[in-house]
């Protein structure tokens, strides 16, 4: 049996009476792209930051292929790769300048092709000469992201990789991600960007409060809620409060002037819900059906854990 690439035991992390991290475990497989999802203050970065040893661990344990993160830190740095979510650049070196050092910090000796591979792939080759602190906030992340790839890590660890970028960088970047995961590269991400999530992750946790809510595969956490999510479109604007009869059995996602969408259990046929509008006197106008998508489980799991039924609110 392969030696995870990344396994995380009981890990835990108070900052004085808050507890950020409460007793998770995971494992990740080598070569898996692996999502780690969660609102913000879920405890996704705290938990990044104390594999990559930015943040001491509190309790638990965390392995790198094997290595233990804290007595063989050496060995972990090495096969880590890391974007932090925080802009973090030497302000006063230029783009070419910082890269080229960049592969030092790991012992290790710069490899002239692979960083010309970097460069050109996220399109830095035109800012080489600008002092970092010139470059934009886009121009940034792409450099970071460079950084964290210049010493060929064997897990690469995204947080928050495309926020505030543009959609061409975001597109490329996806790309070069799946072509390093191809050749080997295991690579955890968390991302706001719930569609990234399910397009590039086969499997994806999910965090809450410090606690891990759900650790499955991409197709059965998509299928967990078992049901559908249907929109109606009304012939005119509902009344304020729903009638009771439409509520049972489905749970209400949003409201948008005519249109209403529920989330319909699996006991819940399409047929008899749209009876209850009948019944209830709301005219159709339209209507649209489709599985749940990744950011719908998001908000069911993540408002029962908070112990709300964000469905429900008008």
């Amino acid at each position: 049996m392969a030696v995870a690439a990344l396994k995380i035991v009981h890990l835990c992390k108070n900052f004085g009476a808050t507890l950020a991290v409460d007793n998770i475990s995971l494992e990740i497989a080598p070569g898996e792209i692996f999502g780690l999802l969660g609102p913000n203050g879920a405890g996704k970065s705290t938990t990044i930051n104390m594999v990559t040893g930015v943040t001491r661990i509190g309790s638990g344990k965390v392995s790198v292929f094997g290595y233990d993160s804290r007595a063989d830190s050496l060995v972990t740095h090495r096969l880590i790769g890391v974007m932090h979510q925080e802009i973090v650049i030497d302000h006063f070196f230029t783009v070419d300048q910082a890269i080229r050092i960049h592969a030092g910090y790991y012992g290790l000796r710069d490899d002239p092709r692979w960083r010309r591979t970097l460069i050109e792939r996220l399109g830095l080759v035109p800012h080489l000469g600008k002092p970092l602190r010139e470059l934009s906030g886009g121009m940034k992340r792409r450099f970071m992201i460079a950084k964290a790839m210049i010493h060929q890590p064997r897990l690469l660890i995204l947080d928050e990789p495309t926020a505030g970028v543009d959609i061409e960088l975001r597109r490329s970047l996806w790309e070069f991600v799946r072509e390093i995961n191809d050749a080997g590269t295991t690579v955890l991400l968390t991302t706001h960007y719930l569609e990234e999530a399910e397009k590039m992750c086969g499997r994806i946790a999910i965090m809450n409060r410090g606690k891990l809510i759900a650790l499955e595969g991409k197709e059965t956490l998509l299928n967990r809620l078992g049901g559908r999510r249907i929109t109606v479109t009304l012939t005119e604007a509902p009344p304020p409060v729903l009638p009771e009869s439409l509520m049972a059995q489905s749970c209400l996602l949003s409201r948008e002037e005519k249109r209403l969408t529920f989330f319909l259990s699996g006991t819940c046929a399409v047929g008899d819900i749209l009876r209850r509008f009948h019944d209830c006197g709301l005219g159709i106008a339209d209507l649209d059906l489709h599985k749940p998508d990744l950011e719908e489980v998001f908000l069911q799991l993540t408002s029962q854990a908070n112990g709300t039924d964000a469905g429900r609110t008008p």
